[in-house]
């Protein structure tokens, strides 16, 4: 079973995720920027989720410093901002794709599988 880092800091938001996630994948939790970079250094994930804002470290700047780490590793930003300059600032820090909050069941299971080929 693929395994997904969840970077969120917001507990009700993770919930949800983990609802989501539960039948297909295994996952663990992120509850900052700088925790989502350390655990992916420390261990093996198929797929980051990435909050964008959170405290300590933003997830624009712990996508860079885990893709520095992991440049193959794909990141999925998710955010409540989804203009259009938002979506471009997750690409240009090296997200593969975007999720805009509030996350719907099905769209956030079809980025993931459309990001892991299946």
């Amino acid at each position: 079973m693929k395994k997904i880092l969840i970077a969120e800091d917001n507990d009700s938001n993770f919930i949800l995720m983990t609802y989501i996630l539960k039948k297909y994948y295994q996952y663990e939790r992120a509850k900052n920027g700088q925790e989502a970079v350390d655990l992916v250094g420390k261990n093996e994930y198929d797929l980051v989720l990435m909050d964008i804002k959170m405290p300590v470290m933003g997830g624009l700047e712990a996508t860079k410093k885990i893709k520095e780490i992991r440049p193959e590793l794909p990141i999925i930003a998710v955010t409540a901002n989804a203009f259009d300059s938002d979506r471009q600032a997750a690409f240009d820090a090296g997200c593969d794709d975007f999720l805009s909050k509030p996350i719907s069941s099905d769209i956030c299971l079809a980025t993931i599988a459309k990001v892991f080929g299946d």
